[in-house]
């Protein structure tokens, strides 16, 4: 019996998406201490935190004016992903400044003298993205269409003067171009004319406005940082990442101070330091932030360039917002997220495994074991990711947490097609080779089941959006391994997924998946819904009735069949939730079920 609760551990904060306001003493951030994400401001390290917004929904993101006491925040209703954007004044009052409900916008940030920002948005056409230019006192249709997309258009910032912004069009999650789009001229310069595969992202302009930094792996399996001189084309390397991704670069393009980080192995790994303003690919390095070990990201210079604030958590540490003097390194905790009363020394800490697969291929993953798990009596959840394209990393989860006060051990794998590991590791589960990825998952298990801790006879698997699909498909793949399985905003049948989805995810999900045009009998083949016949551990099913990306028809037909087919299932759907669950009261109500399904299946 657990010491505390799945409410105790769920009111456990988050701090987080830190932006410096314009004169460099006050931090805004977002924290959850209402139960969804709002805007905080905070005017030094351990200062009461003064709450911004009084919302039901969640805040997105926010940024200051980089000349005035204001911010833009974002905001989508029901967990609908059509964000809109907002300005909150000093003196708290608040603007809607786009009024397009039945649009998504996509923040691209203020110009440097704050009178503009930009975005891109779907307004014109639902499956396409245009850039829009709008002044900070103008609102809904006196937005300035700037230009028009065919495709996935978003926002990587304005040139230093202001006359440019750099565009990013994305073919697929690992597929992308950049381009300059001069606000005076209209012309719309490619910069990465390539053939393949290649990835570009993270790109800021130089301090002089004549080159980018970016990261990319144009001609390498992993990312590294780049400079793309403007004049020449000619792509530069800066920084390899020695076998790991430069997940990204954050700029300041009045000094060139930087902060670049590294996933290295899961653990985010920082540094800090100046670009020669003579030799663009020349830096000096400064003191290592001192953060937990885990995962930061954020990065918010101050006016000046001289701190910047982050976000940092670990699995011992819930996320908050650390400031560090940049040429010092000297790191300082600004927020205090609390934990719920539940001491931090109860926390267990999972440790990096390696699993061979049935082909020979090594699966990372974090497992914890709690402390007190007695030899083959431990049940087992194995959770597994959503994206494809994403990795599980070591940061703080009170969900975990929870689960290993009540004695079962937690497992993440990172299969073939996650991030995080190179781009051959990547396309490793594509298209034809989706399944490959679920017997990976049965490695994983074959590979608990050995462990002296664990009872090989109680292992559940869970996961959300694809991770829901992988539960689903290992169920009906592999189905003497599970006791249990959770599927949460899963994808049960490929095809009325991608028939279903919003428009302007479809063409970037079927390069992941395959396309309904050409492989629509092998995603048949596939689904799960075809075989449900095989499944024979009771599964739980939870869904958003607002889900854009997996639209709320994936779950009924599951429970439908799964029903039909005498399986032991349930079925939660939440009306006022999207793709997950964002409201605290929601987060609880089902935490609480599955926890419950668990406890009475596992």
């Amino acid at each position: 019996m657990a010491a505390y609760d799945i409410e105790r551990y769920l009111n456990i904060r988050s701090a987080l998406g830190a932006s410096f306001g314009p004169d460099g003493d006050r931090l805004s951030f977002r924290m959850d201490t209402t139960g969804v994400d709002q805007v905080w401001t905070l005017a030094g390290p351990g200062r009461w935190p003064e709450q911004r917004t009084f919302f039901e929904e969640r805040v997105t993101f926010a940024s200051w004016s980089p000349e005035r006491p204001d911010l833009i925040f974002g905001m989508d209703e029901g967990g609908n992903e059509r964000a809109q954007l907002y300005r909150l004044d000093d003196d708290g009052r608040i603007t809607n400044l786009t009024a397009r409900p039945d649009a998504k916008h996509r923040w691209g940030g203020w110009s440097h003298d704050g009178e503009r920002f930009a975005f891109a948005s779907n307004r014109r056409e639902e499956a396409v993205f245009d850039v829009y230019v709008q002044g900070r006192d103008e609102t809904g249709d006196e937005a300035t269409l700037v230009r028009e997309g065919d495709g996935w258009l978003s926002l990587a910032g304005w040139s230093p003067d202001d006359s440019r912004l750099l565009v990013v069009e994305s073919h697929a999650s690992f597929d992308q171009d950049l381009y300059t789009l001069d606000l005076e001229t209209d012309a719309f310069e490619h910069l990465t004319p390539h053939e393949g595969d290649v990835r570009y992202r993270s790109a800021s302009w130089a301090p002089d406005g004549e080159g980018i930094y970016l990261v990319t792996d144009e001609g390498a399996d992993t990312l590294y940082l780049a400079y793309l001189d403007l004049e020449t084309r000619e792509l530069e390397t800066v920084v390899d990442g020695n076998g790991w991704n430069v997940d990204g670069i954050a700029l300041d393009d009045e000094t060139g101070r930087f902060v670049y980080s590294r996933n290295v192995d899961g653990y985010t790994a920082l540094t800090v330091g100046e670009f020669d303003a003579d030799e663009p690919t020349s830096f000096e390095t400064f003191p290592e932030p001192d953060l937990p070990a885990g995962v930061a990201g954020g990065v918010s210079f101050d006016p000046d360039a001289e701190r910047f604030a982050c976000s940092a958590t670990g699995d011992l540490d819930n996320a908050n917002v650390y400031v560090v003097d940049v040429e010092t390194g000297e790191t300082e905790r600004w927020t205090r997220a609390p934990t719920a009363g539940i001491p931090r020394e109860t926390f267990d800490e999972s440790e990096l495994v390696r699993i061979e697969s049935f082909d020979g291929l090594e699966i990372p993953g974090f497992f914890a074991v709690p402390d007190d798990a007695e030899d083959g009596g431990t049940p087992v959840i194995v959770d597994i990711h959503g994206g494809p394209e994403s990795q599980r990393r070591p940061s703080f989860s009170g969900v975990e947490q929870y689960y290993l006060d009540r004695g079962y051990a937690y497992f993440e794998p990172n299969v073939r097609g996650s991030s995080g590991y190179g781009t051959e590791y990547a396309s490793l589960d594509d298209v034809e080779k989706r399944m490959d990825s679920v017997a990976d998952i049965a490695a994983c298990v074959e590979w608990l089941r050995e462990h002296p801790a664990v009872d090989p006879d109680r292992i559940a698997c869970k996961g959300g959006s694809y991770g829901g699909f992988m539960v689903l498909a290992s169920l009906t793949e592999y189905p003497d391994l599970w006791a249990a399985g959770v599927d949460v905003v899963g994808i049960a049948n490929f095809v009325t997924f991608l028939e279903n989805t919003g428009d302007w995810r479809r063409k970037l999900r079927e390069a992941e998946y395959g396309s309904l045009a050409e492989d629509r009998d092998f995603l048949e083949e596939i689904s799960p819904i075809n075989n449900v016949e095989k499944i024979e551990a009771p599964l739980f099913v939870l869904h958003g009735a607002n889900d854009p990306r997996v639209p709320v028809g994936e779950a009924e037909q599951i429970v439908e069949e799964a029903r039909e087919r005498g399986v032991p299932v349930r079925k939660l759907i939440f009306e006022d939730e999207g793709h997950g669950f964002s409201k605290l009261d929601n987060r609880i109500e089902a935490n609480a079920a599955v926890a419950d399904f668990l406890d009475e299946h596992v």
